[in-house]
């Protein structure tokens, strides 16, 4: 099923995402790879306000987004190019946040892009904090890049690539992959494979 998503969003609005359902998401998400990610964990870790919510770490400065209900896109883009807002922007392979994530989540972070598996961790915090799991089409990063319409580097400049950039996004496209119930594409979509190969022997 198509949908069009605006963000950031709120618990409520999660419940309405499905395995599977195809998505347009328009608004505000944020970029962060791994460097960004560690960054952040260990930000909170040593601040002595681990138990704090997203808000309350942001205004303290700990954090340089409040995360609360936002969209974290796994993204490291190449330069822009003259008169373009931003390179390829393709997505990243998500394994590589699946150490920092859960305490994220903890923090209010309510939805992320990438691609690829998710861990058992993982994907139990996605359910416990009823947040949703996005996969973008890697390879497409020349086209996904025509979807961010606008984008600046907000925190965490010195990683280069890897900065924490603010993005206006418009349709860009994405798959939900894992729910807030943690029904997963990955799986359903093997399983009813093999279901319907045994169904036609």
């Amino acid at each position: 099923m198509n949908k069009h998503i605006k963000v950031p969003f709120s618990k409520d609005e999660l419940k309405d995402l499905n395995a599977g359902d195809y998505v347009y998401i328009s608004g505000t998400v944020y970029s962060a790879r791994d460097a960004a990610h560690k960054r952040m964990y260990d930000a909170i870790l040593s601040s002595g306000y681990e138990d704090a919510d997203g808000k309350t770490l942001y205004e303290k400065g700990i954090l340089p987004v409040d995360v609360t209900d936002n969209v974290l896109y796994y993204l490291g883009p190449t330069p822009a190019r003259e008169g373009q807002v931003i390179g390829s922007a393709g997505p990243t392979t998500s394994s590589r946040m699946d150490k920092y994530t859960p305490l994220l989540l903890e923090k209010g972070l309510n939805g992320m892009i990438g691609k690829g598996k998710r861990s058992e961790q993982v994907i139990k915090s996605i359910v416990e904090n009823k947040a949703v799991y996005f996969a973008a089409v890697g390879g497409a990063g020349a086209l996904l890049s025509k979807c961010i319409k606008q984008s600046e580097v907000i925190a965490y400049d010195d990683l280069g690539t890897e900065a924490i950039r603010k993005m206006v996004v418009e349709d860009f496209p994405a798959i939900v992959v894992i729910d807030s119930n943690g029904n997963n594409l990955y799986e359903t979509a093997i399983n009813n494979y093999f279901s319907s190969r045994n169904n036609l022997e």
